[in-house]
This record gives structure tokens, C-alpha cells and sequence, in this order.
């Protein structure tokens, strides 16, 4: 059976410079604070912000039995990343993996994060290519919202 690549996007603008922005997603502190989604708390497991290093984040739901059941266990999603890129307040590209048994979340996602310089700020976009099919597209554009709008409020923009 084929699959359908799905690639998903969403972008803000920040009232911060690039390199504020930036250095919000190598520090690992940082991370954890704002990538959770509203609804979600962070665990940071190990961090390695170089080339050919990356991530394991637990993500876990404040209300288990939420709309969304995890993908890891009923109340947890548990990430590795690894980066590909890092291009100092320009770029970041990342792939990322669930830890889930369920086939429908099985795959490697490459998220492309890019940062242009703006009238009043920085537009943030990402965008997300072969989505694992058991993400609901709908809850995927909304985590990715909430996660740029935590970002914002993390770097004061």
C-alpha cells in the first residue's frame, strides 16, 4: 500500500532578532521551555546541539485522556531529533522520530525551521515534511501555532 506524503507548515512573526531566536533552540533549557505545545510539558532526556547531534524529548499531556492519546503511551510522546543542519540565525533542519509501536506514527519527519529577516522582527516558519500519518493534520497545525506562540513569549517577541 502506498502512502501519501504530507507536509505540513506554519510560520510567525517574532519580535526578536534571528540570533535571540536561534540560540532559543541550542540551549536545552530553552527548548524544553517553549517547544511543548499548550496542553504539554517537556522533559528534556539528552542534548547534543551540533551537527549530527540532536534530542530525546518526552512530551507529556497535562490532562491525560485529552483529545489526543500520545504516541509513546496514552499520556506521552517521546521524540529523538537529530540535526542536519544548523546555520547560525538562518536555519535549522532537523529529522525527527516518535518512539511509538503504533505503525500509523513510524517514519522520520524532517523539519526545516528557517528565520528571515522581517519588518519588525523575525518571520519564523517551519515547515514539516512526511508527517506520520497518525498525526491529525488539524492537531499538527495546532501544536505548531501553540509552539510558535511559546516562542515567541520565550524570546519577549
Amino acid at each position: 500500500m502506498r502512502t501519501v506524503s504530507r507536509t505540513d507548515r506554519a510560520s510567525r512573526l517574532i519580535k526578536a532578532p534571528a540570533s535571540k531566536i536561534y540560540s532559543a533552540f541550542i540551549d536545552a533549557d530553552a527548548l524544553v521551555r517553549w517547544l511543548p505545545p499548550e496542553g504539554m510539558t517537556g522533559e528534556m532526556l539528552a542534548f547534543d546541539a551540533r551537527p549530527g547531534g540532536g534530542y530525546r524529548m518526552a512530551l507529556r499531556y497535562d490532562e491525560p485522556g485529552q483529545d489526543a492519546a500520545g504516541k509513546t503511551s496514552d499520556h506521552e510522546d517521546v521524540v529523538e531529533t537529530r540535526f542536519v543542519t544548523l546555520k547560525p540565525g538562518r536555519l535549522i533542519v532537523q529529522t525527527a522520530v516518535f518512539d511509538a509501536e503504533d505503525p500509523a506514527f513510524a517514519g522520520t519527519m524532517r523539519m526545516t525551521w528557517s528565520f528571515e529577516p522581517a519588518e519588525g522582527g523575525t518571520r519564523v516558519a517551519i515547515s514539516c515534511e512526511d508527517v506520520p500519518q497518525g498525526i491529525r493534520k488539524q492537531d499538527h497545525l495546532q501544536g505548531l501555532k501553540s509552539s510558535l506562540a511559546n516562542l515567541a513569549s520565550y524570546v519577549g517577541g
